[in-house]
């Protein structure tokens, strides 16, 4: 019983930023990690950034994006900037979450969100 939502994705020409949001919610004790995730047509789907007490990245967004989280919210945000044709994909959220005091942390997943970057 853990939703992740986003929101935030669009259509943004090169160069442009979107701000990435994701809302964590149900059955939670603790979110031991959140990130995002990009699928586009074809491709595997790939780490765009995560954080637990620091964020990490793709070598192909760093230095552009930043990922920051809200625990008060359980919200994860992801700040797109400098974006590039190459950056179009379907973006998920991701959360590693414990549902009960003790137990094992699964995986949980967002709906996902288009972001597309026109040349």
């Amino acid at each position: 019983q853990v939703q992740l939502v986003e929101s935030g994705g669009g259509l943004v020409q090169a160069g442009g930023s979107l701000r990435l949001s994701c809302a964590a919610s149900g059955t939670i004790f603790s979110i031991n990690v959140m990130g995002w995730y990009r699928q586009a047509p074809g491709k595997q789907r790939e780490l765009v950034a995560r954080i637990s007490s620091s964020g990490n990245y793709a070598d192909s967004v760093k230095g552009r994006f930043t990922i920051s989280r809200d625990n008060a919210k359980k919200t994860v945000y992801l700040q797109m900037n400098s974006l590039k044709p190459e950056d179009t994909a379907v973006y998920y959220c991701y959360a590693l979450v414990s549902t009960w005091y003790g137990g094992p942390a699964g995986d949980y997943w967002g709906q996902g969100t288009q972001v597309t970057v026109s040349s």
